[in-house]
């Protein structure tokens, strides 16, 4: 049978392609249900990432895969969070636009202690596989270091659609490449190399670690469940993918769960221009809670 390449590299057999019916379900219902725009032009990204997973399933064709997924009377059927996890793109590493790590310990921090807080709650959402929220952790660590009694603790909420992501971002081991940026003192202090000089390694120390709490979370929740409010939140990198109107609305949910003048980080390619939200502009792309 006549073989054809897929965006990956993946060999896959012709008749694995995916018609445009079969995207068209496929992307109605990851953008109903997860929020993300799959147009027509991401076809052949969805073909090779859901070709593994026909594999794994053995079967042969799209069409018994999407009878399959779909189909809720399979009991413990776990494959549209597999799926989903196999469409949705992550793509990150440690302190990522760092100007808004810089703008946390020069201007939020040193306002937070003003106000008298004394443990510091924050949120990053959509945290893939971990390097914002541990970046977070770090951030704090080197402020309290810096300045001694201001705070007596920090807690930070990690959450993600993606099963697979949080598994990695809880095991907290990553290539030493993506800390090769980093200082020397910084990776001495808050990363430990694998004792395996093969591996090229290294995994995230204890005391970072414990301070992140990981969730699974969707952003197309009509609410969501975060217990305490946060004084900061980051949300960096993933409303680009929703429509506008859904933007607002997840904007508008997370900044519910925000202290009166407390802070939203967005991405840098993200902005609420044009929408109803209680925030004000304090620095690009970052707001504060009006």
């Amino acid at each position: 049978m006549e073989a054809k390449n897929t965006a990956n590299g993946i060999m896959a057999p012709a008749k694995m392609e995916l018609t445009d019916a079969q995207f068209k379900l496929l992307s109605d219902f990851i953008q109903n249900n997860v929020g993300i725009k799959m147009p027509v032009a991401k076809k052949l990204m969805v073909q090779s990432r859901l070709y593994p997973r026909i594999k794994a399933l053995n079967f042969d064709n799209f069409d018994d895969y999407i009878k399959y997924t779909f189909n809720q009377n399979v009991e413990g059927n776990e494959e549209i969070a597999l799926m989903i996890d196999a469409i949705t793109t992550n793509l990150t590493h440690f302190f990522r636009e760092s100007q808004h790590f810089d703008y946390v310990m020069n201007a939020v921090l040193p306002e937070m202690f003003k106000r008298d807080f004394h443990t510091i709650e924050l949120w990053s959402a959509g945290c893939s596989s971990g390097e914002e929220p541990y970046t977070l952790s770090i951030v704090m660590q080197e402020y309290m270091k810096k300045h001694p009694g201001q705070f007596r603790d920090y807690k930070i909420l990690a959450t993600d659609i993606s099963s697979r992501v949080l598994a990695k971002a809880i095991n907290a081991v990553y290539p030493m490449e993506s800390v090769e940026q980093l200082s020397y003192d910084c990776k001495k202090q808050y990363f430990l190399k694998s004792r395996d000089p093969q591996a090229n390694l290294v995994r995230v120390n204890k005391t970072t670690r414990e301070k992140v709490k990981f969730e699974r979370l969707n952003f197309m929740s009509d609410r969501y469940p975060v217990s305490s409010p946060k004084n900061i939140i980051f949300c960096r990198n993933v409303l680009i993918y929703f429509d506008k109107k859904m933007q607002e609305e997840v904007i508008r949910k997370l900044t519910d769960h925000l202290i009166p003048g407390g802070y939203l980080f967005l991405g840098h390619s993200e902005t609420i221009f044009g929408m109803d939200l209680p925030l004000q502009t304090v620095a690009p792309t970052v707001f504060k809670k009006i």
